[in-house]
């Protein structure tokens, strides 16, 4: 890992710190196993603004996100929707990172739809300034006019340019606290650092070329054909490059405008049930998802109260294996079965098997009792994620990177959710969703499709056995030949042996060394 990575990260660290993003998090919450964590927040804690420990008011922390770079604007954006975690102030300010950044310098965007369109950027006329700007690109207003075909008001999404060296330079500092957390903080391996930076470093590279994300809008239309509820926009193919997007437009009350939604006659527990129940299906029916649905991805359509979703640049897929997983994890809570939930985190392998499964059953329902029949204005969603911390350390629970996603969907779908309606009860607006699927999982279509797996499973496996049978022979060849010929074993034993000794030799002499410093 280059040393500039480290610079960054120590830099980064300071300006969070001196910032006041420290104080967001509650000591009380960690447990014992991370001291040395607790330790470095006391420790940061201490370079913090005067302003921010006299009045304990975190005021600046969008800016230094935004100045930090567009990782930490993302990360900042998903604790936009968790007011019951991070607090409403602190909310509110972090919801300036979702559009409403500064855009890049207007002179650039005709050079650089140019560059990428060649002669089809002449089609797209009546270019407004910039409407919403995010850490990664920024949309304007566009007029469309081909050759043979009527005009159209379309969107344009434009690459910042440069952001793919500051995604990068952010990844790697991450990839370094990563390993430094590994290295130091023995208690966080189980939650694999590294490979849930790989995930979110995978992600990251898929955005920054939005030919990928035409390509999802074009999936998920096709998932939802027959859908009701929730809409999406349609992409110009003509008129989309690396780093440019061109789409339909779509007229919308943005999501977080809950006074415009009121105003408009728009129900707010509808939409929420409408929001959290699409993104359920899309997850468990389909296995592929929208996975950045802050509040300024998110509009309602105020004639139909429909979902309209934007910006697909980050997207999730799980696989029918982790699909069942999380619907029997809903309808574990739902049902209050937290034996199913129990088994299924074995199955999936998030606990490890030398623990105890009725233990594990246990603690998950002293995380389930207490939020049944309970509104969303009522739970403490810090607490409960405190509480789960601590589970997750008490069973040595391992992170599953694959399901990251997924985790951190979950997570902004719930918050924009409450938001909406305080009441809601996340449970009875699941149950619709998550038990037709499981319906039809134990139906003759799911026995159908167990089987086709099962055979699809067995087909692979007989289609390598010729290059395993093959491989197997070369090996025992090999071990035959090595059998016979003694001396080249020895004479590797003797590489080894002399290999050793340079390097105690090499250690003795260090230590010899050092203790002549001394």
């Amino acid at each position: 890992m280059p040393i500039s990575a480290y610079f960054r990260l120590a830099r980064a660290g300071y300006v969070l710190a001196r910032e006041g993003a420290l104080s967001i998090i509650s000591l009380d919450g960690l447990p014992p196993a991370l001291a040395p964590l607790r330790l470095g927040i006391w420790l940061g804690r201490l370079v913090e603004r005067p302003e921010v420990r006299k009045t304990g008011h975190v005021e600046r922390l969008n800016k230094a996100l935004n100045r930090l770079g567009p990782t930490y604007v993302k990360f900042g954006q998903t604790l936009a929707t968790r007011p019951d975690v991070v607090g409403a102030t602190i909310a509110n300010d972090l919801a300036g990172l979702q559009d409403r950044m500064d855009p890049f310098d207007p002179s650039l965007v005709q050079p650089i739809l140019r560059a990428a369109l060649d002669d089809k950027a002449s089609e797209l006329t009546e270019l407004s300034p910039a409407i919403a700007a995010a850490s990664i690109a920024q949309v304007h207003r566009a007029k469309l006019v081909p050759p043979n075909a009527p005009a159209r008001i379309v969107a344009v999404k434009i690459l910042r340019p440069g952001v793919a060296d500051r995604f990068m330079a952010d990844i790697e500092s991450f990839y370094a606290a990563a390993g430094l957390a590994e290295r130091f903080v023995r208690s966080t391996q189980r939650l694999r650092p590294t490979e849930v930076v790989e995930t979110l470093d995978r992600s990251a590279r898929l955005e920054l070329d939005l030919r990928l994300e035409a390509a999802a809008i074009s999936e998920m239309a096709e998932n939802i054909k027959d859908d009701t509820g929730f809409v999406i926009p349609q992409v110009s193919w003509e008129h989309v490059a690396q780093n440019v997007l061109t789409t339909t437009w779509v007229d919308g009350i943005p999501i977080r405008n809950h006074a415009a939604l009121d105003a408009a006659g728009v129900d707010r527990k509808a939409l929420a049930a409408n929001l959290l129940q699409s993104f359920l299906k899309h997850a468990i029916r389909d296995g592929f998802f929208h996975a950045d649905m802050h509040p300024g991805n998110l509009f309602a359509d105020p004639r139909t109260g429909d979902v309209i979703a934007v910006d697909f640049g980050i997207m999730g897929r799980i696989n029918r294996r982790e699909r069942r997983f999380l619907a029997d994890i809903l309808y574990g809570f739902i049902t209050r079965n937290y034996r199913l939930v129990a088994e299924r985190h074995f199955e999936i392998g998030y606990v490890p098997p030398n623990q105890s499964v009725d233990d594990f059953a246990l603690a998950i329902r002293s995380i389930g009792e207490p939020l049944h029949g309970r509104t969303a204005s009522d739970i403490s969603m810090a607490k409960v994620l405190g509480q789960l911390f601590a589970i997750t350390e008490l069973f040595s629970m391992q992170t599953r990177p694959e399901l990251v996603l997924l985790q951190k969907s979950m997570v902004l779908v719930e918050g924009v959710s409450r938001a909406l309606d305080p009441d809601l009860d996340i449970w009875t607006i699941a149950e619709p969703v998550v038990g037709d699927w499981l319906r039809r999982e134990e139906g003759p279509m799911g026995r159908i499709q167990d089987l086709s797996d099962h055979w699809r499973n067995a087909t692979d496996a007989a289609g390598r056995l010729p290059a395993i049978l093959a491989q197997a022979e070369l090996a025992l060849a090999d071990y035959n030949i090595r059998r016979n010929q003694p001396r080249d074993r020895t004479m590797r034993g003797m590489l080894l042996a002399l290999i050793g000794l340079a390097g105690v030799t090499l250690l003795v002499g260090l230590w010899r060394l050092l203790t002549m410093v001394s």
